[in-house]
């Protein structure tokens, strides 16, 4: 448990520290961490065949198991639709969704011939009734700060 909460007290001690930073040096920092450039948005929908909780479990299970580590993945997630969330503007066609942000587009085409990516569809494909794929480029946060308009009081 003390590891625990010292872990915590680190970890926002230094969100604290970049926050404080100003966009340029936020700006810089990212450049010198090689996040200059356009990331890559990688945003797949699922809709299963077979929608029981047991089966998107196992594509949660197989998207966590097979497509994750790859080289150049800055962020990764996979779950299940927030059937909950019921505005107007939410599409609720599908049934399992998977989030990944890649350092480039050099990576996002490594992990596109990637082998473990290739398993990953050939084990799965056959429960999908549709698959939504949304690519897009994407500034990591700290670029953006150095673009950001100043706020308007009002």
């Amino acid at each position: 448990m003390t590891h625990t909460i010292a872990f915590l007290i680190v970890l926002i001690s230094a969100a604290s520290v970049a926050m404080m930073m100003a966009p340029a040096e936020r700006a810089e920092a990212a450049e010198a961490a090689g996040a200059a450039g356009p990331q890559v948005g990688h945003m797949v929908y699922f809709k299963l065949k077979d929608a029981s909780g047991a089966a998107r479990a196992r594509l949660v299970a197989a998207c966590k198991l097979l497509l994750t580590g790859h080289e150049g993945t800055v962020y990764f997630a996979a779950g299940t639709l927030a059937g909950d969330l019921k505005r107007p503007v939410n599409d609720q066609d599908f049934d399992v969704a998977l989030h990944l942000v890649f350092a480039s587009k050099e990576a996002h085409d490594r992990y596109q011939d990637h082998p473990r990516h290739l398993k990953f569809v050939e084990e799965n494909r056959e429960n999908w009734e549709k698959v939504r794929v949304f690519d897009s480029y994407i500034l990591p946060i700290a670029a953006q700060g150095a673009s950001r308009a100043p706020a308007i009081a009002e």
